[in-house]
């Protein structure tokens, strides 16, 4: 059941993005010809603002745009990935010629040495010279263009950061190589490959080989996923795929979620707020986009604090949440709590009566903070009685 509401949803993108298609045509000197291309701009683009955005190249646009464009628009619809700027390449009857290689080493020669070019030193300065391009690239391609994308890992410079390789036909002897290349990135690099168990066999068996190798590797700088479907086709495991790469490839965009907060966040070495800035830090670095960290985000990290029973950390959330969010009592809750914990009342207590001042948040409202200062105020006036007994 949960599937079909999925897959309606993704349907009803699909239907409101294609209104949003614009279609252009690039004249190429490496081509000597003109190419069509499908682009699809985030919805809340502004070709004023600083805002940037990552680039998808998708192959094979004729088919393959359309499924991406929805699932771009499924998933950014949810925050789980960031607007991008998407890019579909019309190849038509030229996909043969566009995909040509050597028989031997699988890499594109004559023909497909001509588009690999063309997309490099063509087509990319021209999305990056029109739009507000962040320097994060995504290339797409299934079956012959999931072959071809490779040949890309192969240049000296990187002209994408992340591959999806759907059902990549592999030939020569490239995918014997694509481990031994992927090993040799010091950049940030991700690698995504899929088959499935009803795949065209001679295509499906180089593609478990390849996994093979590849999953074997050491490289810190190398995120590699793979996936193995089940009842699904060389054509049919393509929405599937998509999904599943955009996922991955856009992990660390995603808000925290259980699973980080447990293997990552709680036996963290450091202070928490440093994990949170740190994570932040590398999505900026990693797809160009500054992203604001949220109050839930923090709360979910103080509670991993209360739980590690780590009052630094709490402290120093406190401090990143007052700078961040300052009309929030968020940050001067948790210092106020902090202090409490430490057995300073009267500061605790003058924290939680500046932070009525503030905006409430989630759990967090005024008549919690009253609550508080009333059951401080009780402490102090116990403490002032156990003063005067001792003077007596």
């Amino acid at each position: 059941m949960r599937k079909n509401v999925l897959i309606v949803l993704i349907c009803l993108f699909c239907a409101t993005s294609f209104a949003q298609i614009t279609y252009r045509t690039i004249s190429s000197s490496k081509l000597s010809t003109e190419r069509k291309l499908k682009i699809k701009l985030p919805k809340d683009y502004n070709s004023d603002s600083d805002q940037k955005y990552p680039v998808i190249v998708v192959f094979d646009g004729d088919y393959l745009f359309e499924p991406v464009v929805g699932q771009v628009d499924f998933q950014t619809y949810f925050d789980n990935m960031p607007g991008s700027i998407v890019v579909g390449v019309m190849q038509g009857e030229d996909r043969f010629y566009d995909a040509y290689y050597d028989p031997a080493t699988g890499l594109p020669t004559e023909s497909g040495l001509r588009f690999h070019d063309f997309i490099s030193e063509e087509l990319l300065p021209y999305i990056d010279k029109k739009y507000n391009t962040s320097k994060f690239r995504v290339a797409v391609g299934h079956d012959t263009m999931g072959n071809f994308i490779n040949s890309y890992l192969f240049k000296e410079s990187l002209t994408f950061q992340a591959y999806v390789c759907i059902s990549p036909d592999f030939v020569g002897s490239l995918n014997n190589f694509i481990s031994k290349r992927l090993s040799l990135f010091e950049d940030d690099i991700f690698y995504y490959m899929a088959t499935s168990e009803k795949d065209i066999p001679q295509v499906r068996e180089r593609i478990l080989s390849t996994n093979e190798q590849i999953k074997t590797l050491d490289n810190q700088h190398l995120t590699y996923y793979f996936d193995d479907f089940k009842n699904e086709t060389h054509y049919t495991l393509v929405t599937g795929a998509l999904a599943r790469s955009f996922e991955k490839i856009f992990d660390i965009y995603n808000p925290l979620r259980e699973k980080e907060l447990e293997e990552k966040v709680l036996p963290y070495e450091g202070t928490l707020d440093r994990y949170l800035t740190d994570r932040y830090d590398r999505v900026e670095k990693l797809f160009g986009i500054k992203k604001e960290i949220s109050e839930a985000e923090i709360e979910k990290v103080a509670k991993i604090a209360d739980q590690r029973e780590d009052l630094k950390s709490l402290v120093k959330l406190g401090h990143l949440a007052n700078k961040l969010h300052p009309e929030s009592l968020l940050g001067t809750y948790y210092l106020a709590q902090s202090a409490e914990e430490l057995g300073k009342t009267k500061k605790a207590k003058k924290l939680y009566e500046s932070a009525l001042t503030l905006n409430d948040v989630s759990h967090i409202n005024r008549d919690f903070i009253f609550a508080k200062i009333d059951e401080l105020t009780v402490t102090d006036l116990d403490e002032d009685c156990e003063e005067v007994d001792d003077e007596e």
